[in-house]
């Protein structure tokens, strides 16, 4: 069935495509996090291990969202770790790091995501592609403070 919603197939594709790549960070960060929940281990345990598991659950609420959205523009999201493998900018850890590096791993993905959100704007603007830009939006602002609680715990 064709999908009249005022955005052109060819639109509406490169934002689900763009909306792939945003999905395919998400979950490897996903992943990453609930990795360095299970695993962290030092003086900081008890608030990283509390502080992982808050943002690995909310990820995994978040790759909902965009994955939906994805459908919604009318595309298949992808949901294979071999996919997410090929369209993810964030890498996965070799090993287990130590608490600091995973903090440090941490607000690098977290940036990385806000990057990767932020790269959608021209095409989701160009297409008036508000229910995106909110999506977009709110991640990005999401991202951005789970990015600064990481740093704040690398201050002295």
């Amino acid at each position: 069935m064709d999908i009249n919603i005022g955005i052109p197939t060819e639109d509406r594709k490169a934002i689900a495509d763009g909306l792939s790549r945003l999905l395919a960070d998400t979950y490897t960060l996903y992943l990453k996090t609930h990795n360095f929940h299970w695993n962290v281990k030092g003086p900081m345990f008890q608030t990283l291990h509390l502080l992982f598991e808050t943002q690995y659950n909310e990820l995994a609420l978040a790759v909902d969202l965009v994955a939906e959205r994805i459908r919604a523009l009318g595309f298949p999201a992808p949901g294979t770790y071999a996919e997410f493998i090929k369209l993810a900018s964030i890498k996965e850890p070799v090993g287990v790091p130590l608490a600091k590096d995973m903090i440090l791993d941490l607000v690098a993905g977290q940036e990385s995501v806000i990057r990767t959100a932020r790269s959608l704007f021209p095409i989701v603007n160009k297409a008036s592609d508000e229910p995106t830009a909110d999506l977009l939006t709110q991640r990005m602002q999401l991202h951005e403070k789970n990015a600064w609680m990481l740093r704040s715990l690398l201050e002295e």
